[in-house]
């Protein structure tokens, strides 16, 4: 069966043979890294120390999405796939175990009227007309989800000092242990509520509170936005597994090459808490974009394109 990378680290540590190995595989990960040239002798040496792993548990593990030790986990994770990623912006297999079921994401409103029967809940009067903030009202009535919802909306509204700017990099923690944390029969809802006007729009755009978590003075070149994410194991792996569960085909009927679009949407709310934190771009539409631009990109604009059409043009999500 298949084993979580940190219990498939500790093994392999016991065996000589591949503890030896893993040492190398950790070497070409920290040269990749650190943007190190690799010449011929070396590249071998990292492709075969991949291979000489077999069909052993460490080569075949996976992480959880909310596992302890997940970034440990993770680290583990790329360094046995180092060599496989040589591809820019072409991240192979995500790291992680089991993607969303389609049933499991089906909006149980039954489920809902359960949870707040019984309750005061003459706070949801006039709700109808918006959706996100009646899912806003449903998370308050959990203690976990309005904790956490109430510690990143402290964190990215909070100027730091005298300037009147948030801390970025604390806002997207706070947004990520929401999103982590919390029950996604609340998160999604709160993220993905449908709205028929403008009023209900502009509350699903600030869920992530933008001006903190998503934008600022100026856009940043998203090839730039790129590379600073994968040098972390954290964003990496969230941005391969997007990349896996929301694959786009021309050629499908459903625009989806996997064909499973809760599993897409569950990559969606992963990249959240990332430097590539992406977001609605307006009040009156579903449609989604990151922070950054391709403008003066040069002979890179097509990676670039592609790196932004994966969220602006991508039918699968």
């Amino acid at each position: 069966p298949r084993s979580d990378c940190v219990v498939a680290e500790r093994l392999c540590l016991s065996d000589s043979t591949c503890n030896a190995t893993y040492r190398i595989l950790e070497n070409c990960a920290l040269a990749k890294t650190r943007l190190l040239p690799l010449d011929h002798d070396s590249r071998v040496r990292c492709l075969n120390a991949e291979l000489d792993l077999g069909n052993s548990s460490l080569l075949h593990c996976k992480c959880h999405r909310r596992m302890k030790r997940q970034e440990h986990c993770l680290r583990v994770f790329w360094t046995v796939h180092s060599s496989m990623t040589d591809g820019y912006f072409n991240l192979e297999t995500s790291p992680y175990e089991n993607p969303a079921n389609e049933e499991h994401w089906k909006t149980d409103y039954n489920k809902l009227a359960a949870l707040v029967s019984g309750k005061n809940c003459s706070q949801l009067a006039g709700d109808a007309t918006n959706p996100c903030l009646k899912e806003t009202h449903v998370c308050n009535l959990n203690k976990k989800c309005v904790r956490l919802r109430t510690d990143y909306a402290s964190i990215c509204t909070r100027a730091a000092g005298s300037e009147d700017v948030c801390d970025r990099r604390k806002c997207l923690r706070g947004l990520r242990n929401f999103f982590e944390k919390v029950p996604e029969d609340f998160t999604k809802r709160i993220l993905f509520c449908p709205c028929q006007d403008e009023f209900c729009g502009e509350r699903r755009r600030k869920t992530i509170v933008p001006d903190c978590s998503f934008q600022s003075n100026t856009k940043p070149s998203c090839l730039w936005l790129l590379d600073f994410c994968l040098e972390d194991p954290f964003c990496k792996s969230r941005l391969a597994d997007f990349q896996q569960n929301c694959q786009p085909a021309d050629t499908s009927p459903d625009g989806c090459s996997l064909h499973n679009h809760a599993a897409c949407l569950q990559a969606y709310m992963g990249m959240i808490g990332t430097p590539m934190t992406p977001n609605y771009v307006s009040n009156s539409s579903v449609e989604v974009s990151l922070w950054c631009t391709c403008e003066s990109s040069g002979n890179q604009k097509e990676k670039c394109d592609q790196i932004l059409g994966m969220f602006e043009s991508n039918k699968c999500l």
